[in-house]
Formats: structure tokens, sequence, C-alpha cells
């Protein structure tokens, strides 16, 4: 049996965007956020129950402040008491977990798209996802960039501006471009 476009990108595959099912989740989730991006002045109570509407899972008393951006929506999940500041950007692709009580700074942005290195490939338009997984009690500070397929350790600690190229240890610090663990 052959696999969807979508099925290929949610499985972490080669695929290409510009198939109508994907286009077309990626308008309705361009409405989504165009309402959601109007609700500036609204308030926590609001936001969440707009954040139910889209995301995988939304824990309780978990917030997103607008704006925010991303792919599909359907494939972040917030734990409970998650903060996520102003202009976040998630690029979901595929599934972007988030763990209890993890706070993300303003501006951040989160990317499970990938491109493969080889130019054929990339000049027929294919690229895949891989996941991020951020775990509990995470501190990601503003401008920082994690990047497909990283796992973030619970209690972990992530500095303003700093790339995540790798995986990241539970309880450690990292900083910098690329960033780094730091005692």
């Amino acid at each position: 049996m052959t696999r969807t476009q979508k099925q290929k990108m949610l499985a972490g595959e080669l695929y290409t965007a510009v198939d109508p099912e994907i286009q077309a989740d990626q308008l309705a989730a361009g409405v989504w956020m165009k309402r959601y991006n109007a609700t500036l002045d609204e308030g926590p109570d609001r936001w969440h129950a707009l954040l139910k509407e889209r995301l995988a899972r939304v824990g309780d008393g978990a917030i997103i402040r607008p704006p925010f951006h991303c792919d599909y929506g359907y494939n972040v999940s917030l734990g409970d008491n998650v903060f996520i500041n102003f202009n976040c950007v998630i690029l979901d692709v595929v599934q972007v977990t988030i763990g209890d009580g993890t706070q993300i700074g303003p501006a951040v942005q989160i990317y499970t798209a990938d491109h493969p290195h080889d130019p054929e490939q990339r000049r027929a338009g294919l690229e895949f996802g891989r996941p991020i997984h951020i775990g509990r009690q995470v501190w990601i500070g503003g401008g920082a960039i994690i990047l497909p397929g990283v796992t973030v350790g619970d209690d972990a600690i992530i500095g303003a501006g700093s790339v995540v190229t790798r995986d990241v240890p539970a309880g450690a610090k990292v900083v910098g471009n690329p960033a780094r663990v730091r005692g």
C-alpha cells in the first residue's frame, strides 16, 4: 500500500510539502494562528481554550503568549504549567513534546523540519522531520534555537541565544553556538 505524503511526513520519512493534504493542513493552521494571535489582550483562559483546539495535548495551566507560529500544531504536546513567551516558532512536521513546568523565553525557535544533504533530493523538494523532546522543568532562554532531533533532559537550562544541535543531559546548563555544557 502506498503511503500518503502526510503519512510519510508524520513518520519522519522523506516527503514533499506541496502535497494538497499537507497544504490544506498548513492553511488550517494559518487560519487558527490568525485567530490565536489576535487574542493578545484576552488573557490566559482564552489562550488555553484556543490551544486546546489545535495542539495535540495542552496540560493544565499551559500557556503560550501570542504571537505564536507553528506549521500544523497537531504535533505539539504541552505538559502541565508550561509557559512559552512571545514570538515562539515551532516547526512541527513531527512530534514536539514539552514537559511539565518548562519555561520558554521569547523568540525561541523549535525546528523538527530538516532537509536532505543530497542536493538532488533537495531539488526534488523533499524534506523530513526529526522529533524534539523537551523534558520537565526545563528553562530555555530567549532567542534559543532547538534543532531537529534534539532531546533536552529534565531540569536542564539552555542559555539565551544558544543553538542546540545535540542532546542536552538532564540537569545540564548549555550555552553558545553550538550549545555546549557549562559548569
